[in-house]
């Protein structure tokens, strides 16, 4: 596998070049920062987590002299192999590009921070055998702690524009497992009420990935 894990405490390279291909997760620890992700700004604070599957669409990263960061990353497409198919993470995938920012308690942040450390430390162990195995493990539980307090999250926020409602249905649709059987982006778009070329689009830009990415995560039936 071309890929590594990578960790730091510098919020300055959360956009670096290496990490395009990533997921990253970063937490603010402490202080105060700002970045901008699909053309709009976001501000960070203490017990912030930023979730970001495209790094490098991040840009004029300003931070306070106290801010203090510390962040996780690993290929995008080894985190998804991880999970199974058309369940929450499809669904969170398409919400946090839309907003990547996600409160959590201090108990949610010791936590992550944990999964951080212990991801962390098992890094440089590449000499095992089962490395990939234990790292993807690892990853794992960081991603469903991550997941619950998003969906924690989620159920606290009003969503009232279009755009937010019809990628919240077709979370919805794919959280069913209907693509296992469902493969045409026509039938998502009907179900939604829309065109296929308005909903390819408004996915594409909210995400950076075609829907048909999304659709197809599943293996259709022999």
């Amino acid at each position: 596998m071309n890929f590594d894990f990578l960790y730091s405490t510098g919020f300055c390279g959360m956009n670096a070049h290496e990490l395009s291909r990533t997921c990253m997760h970063l937490l603010c620890t402490a202080g105060e920062g700002s970045f901008v992700f699909n053309e709009h700004c976001y501000h960070i604070a203490k017990n912030d987590l930023v979730v970001i599957p495209i790094p490098n669409r991040v840009k004029n990263l300003a931070a306070h002299d106290n801010l203090r960061v510390e962040w996780f990353a690993a290929d995008y497409k080894f985190l998804q192999n991880l999970l199974p198919s058309n369940n929450y993470s499809i669904g969170g995938s398409i919400s946090l590009n839309q907003d990547p920012v996600i409160k959590l308690t201090d108990e949610q942040a010791k936590h992550l921070l944990d999964d951080f450390h212990r991801l962390r430390d098992r890094m440089e162990d590449r000499h095992l055998q089962f490395y990939h195995e234990l790292m993807g493990s690892l990853c794992l539980t960081m991603m469903y702690d991550i997941f619950e307090a998003h969906a924690l999250h989620e159920t606290t926020k009003t969503h009232s524009d279009r755009t937010a409602y019809i990628v919240k249905q077709l979370m919805a649709l794919l959280a069913t497992g209907i693509s296992r059987t469902e493969r045409d982006v026509s039938y998502y778009a009907e179900r939604l009420n829309v065109s296929p070329k308005y909903l390819s689009a408004t996915i594409k830009r909210l995400t950076g990935h075609s829907v048909t990415s999304y659709i197809t995560v599943t293996p259709s039936p022999s």
